[in-house]
This record gives structure tokens, C-alpha cells and sequence, in this order.
């Protein structure tokens, strides 16, 4: 783990990826996407969907085997009958269908960024539903079903993410920018050190992920996460459950930890998603994904 800070350290200080305070999110997606380009030469845009899989052959065929009696598909069905059942449709364009491409977004009428996981918790409550009665949490069950079957109607559509000429929608994406450029924790890392500087290398047991693509397969089935319960959603996790378990990893607090949090997201998380989602634009979303 020592050698990787320092590795990561050093790389950090060369500036292999600048990303300067006053750059434009347009500079920052051309700097960004190139810098994953040199640093996996021969990967497609579209492969940075697949994470791990998509940089390493071993990987690949393992990830192929998986997806053959895919373990996402009974949460899949779950989140379509939630989805069915506290009448989410009612609330967005299309009736929910095929939109994840387009989140998250940013509302200029209440001057916020909104993710999927978000509209979705406060359409229940519209539609009156006792989010604590229910049990739907932020970061797993219902809602994480019933974002994945979001998602899995969004199949094959890009990602689609704008940041519009407003400087409240540019503040999010920069506090998004900054928390993913950050060192916090006991260990001094920040997201890009595992994910941008060292991602294909690999920390213990585990290869470093591009974070290019990362949003593209959320929420997502981790094998991790299924250890810890026997029912069908034990392994689904939305973005906001892998960013927390990233701090934790790092000895860091999660910013979503305490009950305050369970049935709300926390808003350095939503422009976190922002800013990697406006990274990835043009990658067709393929969640619910499968991860280690």
C-alpha cells in the first residue's frame, strides 16, 4: 500500500492529467478521455463500460461467463414490480423508461443537480410513500431495484450529461471535480490516485479500475456485497454505496454515514456522480453491471 501512495503520488506531481481550477468541463472531458486513451492504448471508448473486464482479457472472459446466468437478474425483476407498484413511472418523461442516460442533470428552476436515485426517492414521497416504513434507503435495496431496472431499460443509450452555462450547475461539477481530485483519509488518497494514476494496477488482490466508464453500469451487483445477505438485492448497491465504501477503504468517513443520511443523498456525492457522468458522456449505459 506504501508503494502505491507513492507511485500515485509522484505520478500526480508529474500532472500526467492537469486539471486546472479555472478549466471548462469541455477542457476537462478532452483531458481526461485522453489521458485514458495513452494510458490504455487500444481500448475502446465504449470497453471503459465494463470496468476491469474491459482492460484485461483474463478479466473479460470471467465477466462473460458471468453474464451468461447474470445473479442481477432477479433484483432486476424486483425493481420492475417496485417500479409498477409505487407507480414511479408517473413521475418522469416517457413513464421512467430509457432516461438514466440523461442523469444526473441539473434543474435550473431549484437550482440543484439531480441524480436518478434522487427524482426516484422523491417521487415515492409525492406518491406517498413512507420511505422508513417501506425500508428504501439510499444506497441499497428497493431503491437500488428499482433504479437497476431503470437502468436496464437504458441499455445501449449514451450517456448524455450537460453542464449549462450557469454557475450554479458549474459549481456542483467543480465541487464534483474537486472531491474526485482530493486526498482525504488516514492513507492521504484521493479518487484519482486508484482510478486515473494507478488504474490498472493493482492494490492487494484487487485490480484498479479507469474510472472512465464508472457510472455506466449503476447501480451495480458486487459478488462483495452479496456475501453479507441471503435475499435477492443483497448484492445491489447504488453509486452512492460504492462512494461511501471508497472513503472507508481509504480510512476516510464516508460523507453519507449516520442515519441523516439513510433516506437522503448527500449532495458532495450527487455532484461527485456529476462530474464522472459528464467525464463519460458518449458511453452507452449497460447497468445493472456485475463487479467483484
Amino acid at each position: 500500500m506504501k508503494k502505491l501512495l507513492v507511485a500515485a503520488t509522484a505520478l500526480s506531481l508529474l500532472g500526467m492529467m492537469p486539471m486546472v481550477a479555472n478549466a471548462s468541463p469541455e477542457s476537462d472531458l478532452k483531458a481526461f478521455r485522453g489521458f485514458f486513451f495513452k494510458r490504455f492504448p487500444g481500448v475502446k471508448l465504449q470497453d471503459f463500460a465494463d470496468g476491469i473486464y474491459g482492460i484485461d482479457a483474463k478479466r473479460k472472459e470471467e465477466w462473460t461467463a458471468m453474464e451468461e446466468f447474470p445473479p442481477y437478474e432477479p433484483g432486476i425483476d424486483i425493481g420492475k414490480k417496485l417500479f409498477a407498484k409505487y407507480k414511479v413511472g408517473s413521475c418522469f418523461k416517457n413513464g421512467g423508461i430509457a432516461i438514466k442516460q440523461n442523469y444526473p442533470y441539473f434543474n435550473s428552476k431549484d437550482g440543484t443537480v439531480h441524480s436518478l436515485e434522487g427524482d426516484v426517492l422523491t417521487c415515492l414521497e409525492k406518491n406517498g410513500v413512507d420511505l422508513k416504513a417501506e425500508k428504501i434507503t439510499t444506497q441499497k435495496g428497493k431503491l437500488a431495484a428499482i433504479t437497476a431496472y431503470m437502468a436496464f431499460t437504458s441499455r445501449g443509450k449514451k450517456i448524455n450529461v450537460v453542464v449549462p452555462k450557469d454557475k450554479r450547475a458549474l459549481a456542483a461539477y467543480n465541487l464534483g471535480k474537486q472531491h474526485f481530485y482530493a486526498k482525504r483519509g488516514q492513507l492521504n488518497f484521493s479518487c484519482a490516485d486508484c482510478h486515473a494514476y494507478n488504474s490498472g494496477r493493482m492494490a492487494r488482490a484487487n485490480l484498479l479500475s479507469p474510472a472512465l466508464g464508472h457510472v455506466s453500469h449503476f447501480p451495480v451487483y458486487r459478488k462483495q456485497w452479496e456475501a453479507g445477505g441471503t435475499d435477492a438485492l443483497a448484492g445491489f448497491g447504488t453509486i452512492e454505496r460504492r462512494y461511501g465504501g471508497c472513503n472507508k477503504s481509504i480510512r476516510a468517513k464516508p460523507l453519507n454515514e449516520g442515519d441523516e443520511w439513510k433516506f437522503k443523498q448527500h449532495p458532495e456525492y450527487v455532484a461527485l456522480e456529476y462530474f464522472e457522468s459528464y467525464m463519460s458522456n458518449g458511453i452507452a449505459i449497460n447497468g445493472p453491471g456485475i463487479r467483484e
